[in-house]
């Protein structure tokens, strides 16, 4: 695994997306610190400490499209993106309105595929690079009242699979991560609007790991460096669980 205290990714330049989450700003915090330059995007990154900043609605598909130019043209160069920003839609199918489901494909499906679609040309004409996805657990072994968020998460795995296949000849290496439950602001907002203590239930979620927790953002930071780095450089398509050891349920 990399560490933080190297500089394994000196000269690398990186787009994270979804970059002033709990998960993205981790992401974005472990490749500087190793020595990447960084562009972030996400609605608001004004206060990130970043290469570059380069806000904006991954709902609109001329900025997702185009980012990684805009990211290139900043960085002078693009050799890491990590499409990392996504969205939880609750409940069955039966309660998914028509904006849920519009929005959970645009952001979960619909800009990292656009994304990498921009990127992999540039990356391919610099010799190679890197794409990590942000998948799920939930997306490889779907569970309950989550129907829009799984189905979405699977496209991105099936994705990613692809993508891993069709241009490792090109030097680019297309995996995902897939995590299970993470100690987030999206997280805890979720049990807030359900009338749950924040605290008090992710105390109880973590009851339910094998470790003994859930994870923390820089537990999944941790495997997406190593996803983008020298030391998985003979890993294409794989979708790699950080779970705790906790099965969908």
């Amino acid at each position: 695994m990399v560490g933080s205290e190297n500089n394994g990714f000196a000269g690398r330049k990186a787009l994270v997306t979804g970059a002033a989450g709990g998960i993205g700003s981790a992401i974005v915090e472990r490749l500087m610190q190793q020595g990447a330059s960084v562009a972030v995007a996400d609605r608001d990154v004004a206060d990130m400490d970043a290469a570059a900043h380069l806000p904006g609605d991954l709902c609109d598909s001329s900025y997702a499209s185009n980012l990684p130019q805009a990211a290139y043209e900043a960085l002078g160069g693009l050799d890491i993106v990590v499409n990392n920003a996504g969205i939880i839609t609750r409940g069955p199918v039966t309660e998914t309105s028509d904006d849920d489901l519009r929005l959970s494909l645009a952001v979960n499906v619909e800009a990292p595929l656009q994304i990498c679609r921009a990127a992999i040309p540039l990356m391919a004409a610099s010799g190679g690079g890197a794409i990590v996805n942000t998948a799920s657990c939930w997306g490889l072994r779907p569970g309950p009242n989550h129907t829009v968020y799984c189905m979405t998460k699977a496209a991105i795995a099936a994705a990613t699979q692809c993508m891993g296949m069709d241009h490792a000849h090109q030097g680019i290496r297309v995996n995902a991560v897939c995590p299970n439950e993470v100690n987030t602001p999206m997280l805890r907002s979720g049990f807030a609007q359900r009338g749950f203590d924040p605290d008090s239930a992710v105390m109880a979620l973590g009851e339910t790991v094998p470790l003994g927790r859930i994870a923390e953002p820089e537990d999944i930071a941790d495997v997406v460096l190593f996803l983008a780095s020298d030391a998985a450089r003979y890993m294409c398509g794989a979708l790699v669980e950080v779970n705790g050891g906790k099965p969908v349920l």
